[in-house]
């Protein structure tokens, strides 16, 4: 699959403009070493311009995962180059507006580009070096209506979107993912889908380490997106079919329960509380699997107290949130990883997801929490969106 021609082109135009602008800003530089570094900027130019077209032509349905990961690496690198090279440009020009009517420049503002652009790259290079491997524990009280007394302090440790193909067969975060969970003695752990990048082999040098998840009352997960072999170029539909078969019978023999559109009861003492998981449910363009009527095949609006495990939290945006026939207590989803990129608390996730992180609450006692994932899809880097731990203690509402 490869982007057309036209957008490639105009990226390709707009950066050599902005590299241009600079050029010529060097130009002005009264430096003995001026030409030297001129000569420098051309060919760095260049070469990242053959990279990024490389990059954008790669076969992403077709390549190796090994390969995938070093074009992540590559176009992160590149855009880790131009985005503090934008911001420069764009302060720098705007320095320049009084020139027009004949006045000084602003120096202070090509400053300030100059030391945001700085900011970004190192910012950059620390989600990708450092914060991509802190892992953060947030410790959440959700409030059940009929919560039975049995079930009053039960502990959920929630994890999502691990991706382990990103890290090729290296387990070091993972292996440190499952301590910190199995540190935190949960009563039951569960995985809300997206395990894999795009092909079930991906998760085999991984069985040994997750396998190691353990919690009394089990270990339960369910499919996302990527976990469908759909961002792959199968031969045919058995094959396809068979990767999928292959990744459920793995989590099988890792000893985790998957509920694919199926309910899991859950006892303590007389008591039982239903645990439901539904395959994907997307927004487009992420196809949809998952059935709700399937997974729960009794009356949704029985008094029974229903946790839910659905990958993409647009499901419950569009057929639980507000339905006062569903009486879902609490909807865990994962997917958004807050596009990977939040810092104080604000995240571009905002402008395509309704619910990206954190908890929602539903009008009808319906309430969601979003857990932005552990490992990385697309950028080999978390800017903040530091990777999530949740742990959930129930309590009766009174």
């Amino acid at each position: 699959m490869r982007l057309p021609l036209l957008p490639i082109l105009a990226v390709l135009a707009l950066n050599g403009l902005v590299d241009y602008y600079i050029y010529r800003r060097l130009e002005r530089w009264k430096s003995s070493a001026q030409p030297l570094a001129r000569r420098i900027w051309v060919i760095l130019s260049v070469v990242l311009a053959l990279v990024l077209v490389a990059a954008i032509c790669w076969p992403k349905k077709e390549g190796g995962n090994d390969a995938l990961t070093w074009l992540m690496w590559l176009l992160f690198s590149y855009f880790s180059i131009y985005i503090p090279k934008y911001l420069y440009v764009i302060f720098d020009l705007v320095a320049s507006i009084p020139r027009i009517w004949k006045c000084r420049r602003l120096k202070v503002l090509s400053v300030t580009g100059g030391v945001l652009a700085a900011v970004s790259f190192v910012l950059m290079w620390w989600g990708a070096l450092i914060n991509r491997n802190r892992i953060q524990v947030k410790d959440v009280a959700v409030e059940i209506a009929n919560l039975p007394e049995s079930f009053s302090g039960m502990t959920i440790a929630q994890i999502s979107d691990i991706h382990v193909g990103t890290f090729g067969n290296d387990t070091a975060f993972v292996a440190k993912l499952v301590d910190r969970v199995n540190a935190l003695h949960p009563d039951m752990i569960v995985f809300t889908g997206d395990i894999v990048n795009r092909r079930s082999d991906e998760l085999e040098p991984f069985i040994s380490t997750l396998s190691r998840l353990h919690a009394p009352m089990g270990v339960y997960s369910i499919l996302g997106n990527h976990d469908y072999g759909d961002y792959y170029e199968w031969p045919d539909s058995a094959a396809k079919k068979a990767n999928l078969d292959y990744l459920k019978k793995m989590q099988a023999d890792m000893g985790w329960t998957m509920l694919n559109n199926a309910t899991a009861y859950l006892h303590a003492g007389a008591d039982s509380i239903a645990l439901v998981g539904v395959e994907n449910v997307g927004d487009p363009p992420f196809p949809t699997y998952g059935d709700l009527d399937e997974a729960y095949p009794g009356d949704l609006a029985d008094p029974t107290v229903k946790i839910l495990l659905s990958h993409n939290p647009a499901h419950w945006c569009e057929d639980i949130c507000d339905a006062p026939d569903k009486n879902i207590a609490l909807t865990l989803s994962g997917h958004t990883h807050a596009m990977q990129i939040e810092l104080f608390g604000v995240s571009p996730a905002v402008f395509r997801y309704k619910t990206w992180g954190g908890m929602y609450r539903g009008s009808g006692g319906n309430d969601l929490y979003v857990n932005i994932g552990a490992g990385e899809v697309a950028i080999p880097a978390r800017i903040g969106a530091t990777p999530e731990i949740t742990l959930f203690t129930l309590k009766p509402k009174e």
